[in-house]
């Protein structure tokens, strides 16, 4: 049986995998992975021109960096074989099972542990193990959302998601609609439309602001916070989509919405792209589809031989079945909650020893997931360690804790650029903001630097706990840099808003 599960082997599962070896010499943990390979989104979004849309070394373990990346953005298969060099470097491939899903985790108040139940997606054979720590790693980009459209089921002609790219269709001499226009809509199109023979209608709902490059926190400080320099740098993308983009698209190209309310998009050749006579903007919106094609608001039936949904991810939604100590699922808790909910993005209320990586509000509209990723991962070993030492049974978080936090998120969210429109931030697109941090990833990593015990119901096995806490506030307490480290944290929270 070993101590810890760890569900999925994309860039967190990896990630915490190569934690535990290198900062504990742990390796009594077992990955279960649903594919074939390590990478996750990296290694399912195969799309033309898939690639990193904040800077490359984002995507790189401080651990490892690499200064050899050819390019500013990294693209799909530069990420994924980067990480798989990662899993071959640190021996993480034989702790990996792959082509075996989760299906299920219940926590046992008796046994205290987790009942893990997986899947062989090809045989359907289910097995059945235990383990003390359950380590979700599943992602945020995980599972793809496909619109609610009526008839969507009818039409005869290929379909597929942009994460599910389908490489067995040829787009050549074909009619194609693309329904969406975010991130990877935007670095898809200016590839398959370089054929002119493919003729491409892109579905549009709103706007979006494009940039040439920003600089990672300080796009917080300049663009999500303060209000008149984003106002100001607004201006300058405006000027920017109406100089590269045709002029017939000038009307609708601009958002009505304040920047930085929905992810920003860098600009890879899309605007230029717009100028192609075989690549037409539809934002009349879709009322139907039919067998033969797309039939929109306005009554117009428009033919085509392949739909590509480019509509995002369902970033609001927990896709694995773990059951806590109360019965209820991780999904039924964050309904009971109006939307995902979790204190520092970590630790759920009435579920011992379950740690997400990348959980509620942990999103950025600025830095990559891997930077947030290394946070929480050092915050999660402080947890680990005294449990596979076994002077700890169990962590759980306090419903009180997890309120307080979730309060302060949302204080700091109620007068947010986020708040100004819909968006996959949002819990079903309007509700609560879920899944975006307020601030820069600096207050974040200052509020995991060390835990907070008295946040925690902690079942301690032997003396040796208490004895290691009051060792540890000694420690804290008596150096002056926890002093300094206090003026420091005023410091970064008043400049964080």
């Amino acid at each position: 049986m070993p101590q810890i599960v760890i569900v999925g082997a994309g860039i967190g599962g990896v990630g915490v995998a190569i934690a535990l070896k290198r900062q504990l010499g742990f390796e009594d943990f077992v990955i279960f992975e649903k594919a074939g390979d390590v990478g996750g989104t990296w290694r399912d979004n195969i799309y033309p021109g898939a690639s990193s849309d904040v800077a490359i070394h984002f995507y790189s373990l401080s651990t490892d960096l690499n200064p050899d990346w050819p390019s500013t953005h990294g693209t799909q298969e530069q990420i994924y074989e980067y990480w798989r060099k990662l899993a071959i470097k640190y021996e993480i491939y034989p702790r990996i099972v792959f082509n075996r899903a989760v299906v299920s985790a219940q926590w046992s108040s008796d046994e205290q542990l987790y009942h893990v139940v997986t899947q062989d997606v090809e045989s359907g054979a289910k097995s059945s193990m235990t383990a003390k720590i359950l380590i979700s790693a599943v992602g945020l980009l995980h599972v793809p959302r496909l619109p609610t459209i009526p008839g969507i089921s009818s039409f005869h002609g290929k379909t597929f998601h942009s994460a599910r790219w389908d490489t067995g269709v040829d787009l050549r001499g074909k009619q194609v609609a693309v329904i969406g226009n975010g991130t990877s809509a935007v670095q898809f199109i200016p590839l398959i439309s370089e054929d002119p023979t493919v003729q491409v209608t892109q579905f549009c709902r709103s706007p979006t602001w494009f940039s040439l490059y920003l600089r990672s926190e300080m796009v917080y400080f300049t663009i999500f916070k303060n209000r008149h320099i984003r106002s100001r740098t607004s201006g300058l993308l405006k000027r920017y989509i109406l100089h590269t983009a045709p002029k017939e698209t000038h009307q609708r190209l601009v958002p009505d919405y304040a920047l930085g309310c929905k992810r920003i998009i860098i600009n890879q050749n899309y605007l230029e792209a717009l100028h192609r006579r075989n690549l037409n903007l539809n934002w009349d919106g879709i009322q139907s589809i039919c067998e033969d094609g797309i039939i929109t608001k306005t009554g117009q039936k428009i033919p085509f031989d392949v739909i590509i949904f480019a509509t995002g991810f369902a970033a609001d939604r927990y896709a694995l079945a773990v059951v806590g100590a109360t019965g209820k699922t991780v999904q039924e808790y964050y309904d009971f909650q109006g939307g995902p909910k979790a204190y520092l993005g970590t630790t759920v209320p009435g579920f011992p020893n379950l740690f997400l990586l990348g959980g509620p509000n942990l999103g950025t509209g600025h830095t990559s997931s891997i930077l947030t990723g290394e946070l929480q991962m050092g915050y999660i070993l402080k947890f680990v360690k005294p449990i596979i030492d076994g002077v700890v049974s169990t962590f759980e978080v306090t419903s009180e804790a997890t309120d307080a936090y979730n309060d302060l998120i949302q204080r700091r969210l109620e007068s947010s650029v986020w708040m100004e429109c819909t968006s996959w931030y949002r819990t079903d697109g309007e509700g609560k903001v879920s899944s975006v941090f307020p601030g820069p990833m600096m207050l974040y990593g200052w509020w995991v630097r060390q835990a907070t015990w008295a946040h925690y119901d902690v079942k301690a096995t032997t003396g040796e706990w208490e004895r290691r806490v009051r060792r540890e506030k000694w420690i804290r307490y008596s150096s002056p840099r926890h002093y300094l480290g206090i003026l420091l944290g005023f410091f970064i929270s008043w400049i964080s808003g």
